[in-house]
C-alpha cells in the first residue's frame, strides 16, 4: 500500500517535470528560433539535466515540437456548427490566424527545416498536420451524411485544394491571408464539392 502510495505522489511530480521542460522549449523556440536551441539549453531553462530530457524525448526536435505542439493546442479548437461551410471557414481562418501570427511563424521554421531534415518534417507533420487533417476530413464527411456534399467525393484531394492556396501564399507569393481570402476560399471549393441542384 505504501509503494502505491509513493507512485501516486512521484506521477504528479513527472508531470510536472515535462511541463517545465515543454513550456522551456516553447519559450526558447519563441525567443530565439528552432536551430539556436540546444538540449543544453531546454535543460538549463526548466532546471532539469538533459539526462531527464532523452529519458522522454529521442533529439531536440521531438521536444521542441512537442513544447510547441502542447502550447498550440489550445489555440486551434473546431466546433461542430452543423453547416460544412461555417466549419471550413472556422477551421482555415484560425489556423491562417495563428500561422501569420508571430508565435506562428514557428510553423514556417519547422517547414524550411523540414526540408532537409526528415526526422522534423516527420514530427510536424505527424504531431501538426495529420491531426488538422482528420479534422478537415471530419468537417467533409459530416458535410456529406448531412447531404450537403456530394457522395463520391474524394475527400483527401479536396483537403489539398482547400490548405494549398493558404501554404502558396504564406510560403511562396507572400499575398494577403485574411478572412475575405479564406470566404473566397471555401466558396470556391465548395462549388466543386457540393451537390448540384
Amino acid at each position: 500500500m505504501v509503494i502505491d502510495m509513493d507512485k501516486k505522489i512521484g506521477r504528479p511530480r513527472s508531470e510536472e517535470t515535462k511541463k517545465a521542460i515543454l513550456t522551456a522549449s516553447y519559450e526558447l523556440l519563441l525567443e530565439n528560433g528552432f536551430n539556436t536551441i540546444t538540449v543544453e539549453g531546454i535543460a538549463e531553462r526548466a532546471g532539469v539535466s538533459k539526462a531527464t530530457i532523452y529519458k522522454w524525448w529521442p533529439n531536440k526536435a521531438a521536444v521542441v515540437l512537442d513544447g510547441f505542439f502542447d502550447a498550440a493546442e489550445t489555440i486551434l479548437q473546431i466546433p461542430d456548427t452543423g453547416s460544412v461551410k461555417e466549419d471550413l471557414f472556422l477551421q482555415v481562418n484560425n489556423l491562417a490566424t495563428f500561422i501569420t501570427s508571430p508565435k506562428g511563424k514557428v510553423i514556417r521554421e519547422f517547414i524550411a527545416e523540414g526540408q532537409f531534415n526528415t526526422n522534423v518534417a516527420e514530427e510536424y507533420r505527424n504531431r501538426y498536420f495529420n491531426p488538422r487533417r482528420l479534422i478537415s476530413r471530419n468537417i467533409l464527411e459530416r458535410g456529406i451524411s448531412r447531404g450537403e456534399l456530394k457522395k463520391d467525393l474524394d475527400v483527401e484531394l479536396c483537403i489539398d485544394l482547400i490548405f494549398a492556396p493558404l501554404f502558396y501564399r504564406l510560403l511562396i507569393t507572400g499575398d494577403m491571408i485574411n478572412s475575405h481570402f479564406i470566404k473566397e476560399l471555401i466558396s470556391y471549393n465548395l462549388k466543386g464539392m457540393s451537390i448540384e441542384e
